[in-house]
C-alpha cells in the first residue's frame, strides 16, 4: 500500500545539471542545479533561484552553458552547488576544475566534464525562477562516445536523489529501450 505524503518535488533521476556563466569580468562562474530537464528538441528549462549570481549573469550575457556532473567530478560540482558565486567570484578556479570559452555562445565550458549544451537565452521568468535556453550546440568528449554518439557508461554522469540527499551513479542497462516492451503487444 502506498503512504500519502502530500505534494513533494521528487523525480528520479534528478540530473545533476553544472550551469556554466561569465561574470561582469569575465571570470567564469559555475553553479550545480538539479531542477531542469529537456522542454523542446532544441530547448531545456531550468529553475535558478533569481538570487543566484548565475540568474544575473545569464540576464546579463544571455547565454549558458549546461554540463552534467559526472562520478570523476562529484566534488568540485558538489563545491560549486554550495558555494555561492555572490561571495566567492573565483569558485571555479578553487574548485580544480578549468574552462575553456564557448564557440558558440558567451560562457565557458568546464573541460572535465564530458557532455555541454550550449545554450542562448529564450526567456527568464522570475515568478516561478525559470530559464529557457535554445540549444544551439552539443559538444561531447570523443573517449566518451561509442559509434558516433554519447556512452553514459564512459560518462558515468551522476544523479541527485533530493530524498536522501545523496549523490548516485546512473545505473546499469536494464533492456533496450522501445523494444523491450514489442514483446507485450
Amino acid at each position: 500500500m502506498k503512504k500519502n505524503l502530500g505534494v513533494k518535488n521528487w523525480i528520479f533521476p534528478m540530473p545533476v545539471l553544472m550551469i556554466g556563466t561569465h561574470n561582469e569580468d569575465g571570470t567564469p562562474d559555475v553553479m550545480n542545479a538539479a531542477w531542469g530537464g529537456i522542454s523542446l528538441e532544441d530547448e531545456i528549462t531550468i529553475c535558478i533561484d533569481t538570487s543566484h549570481k548565475t540568474w544575473a549573469n545569464i540576464a546579463a550575457r544571455k547565454a549558458f552553458t549546461v554540463a552534467f556532473g559526472t562520478a570523476d567530478t562529484v566534488k568540485p560540482c558538489d563545491y560549486l552547488g554550495i558555494v555561492s558565486g555572490n561571495k566567492t567570484p573565483d569558485k571555479v578556479a578553487k574548485s580544480g576544475l578549468s574552462v575553456t570559452k564557448s564557440e558558440f555562445v558567451d560562457a565557458p565550458v568546464i573541460n572535465e566534464l564530458p557532455l555541454v549544451l550550449e545554450c542562448k537565452l529564450v526567456s527568464m521568468n522570475e515568478e516561478n525562477c525559470n530559464v529557457v535556453g535554445k540549444i544551439v550546440n552539443c559538444a561531447v568528449e570523443e573517449s566518451a562516445m561509442t559509434d558516433g554518439k554519447p556512452d553514459a557508461a564512459k560518462m558515468k554522469p551522476i544523479c541527485f536523489d533530493t530524498c536522501q540527499h545523496v549523490y548516485r551513479l546512473m545505473g546499469e542497462v536494464i533492456d533496450k529501450a522501445f523494444s523491450c516492451g514489442k514483446e507485450l503487444m
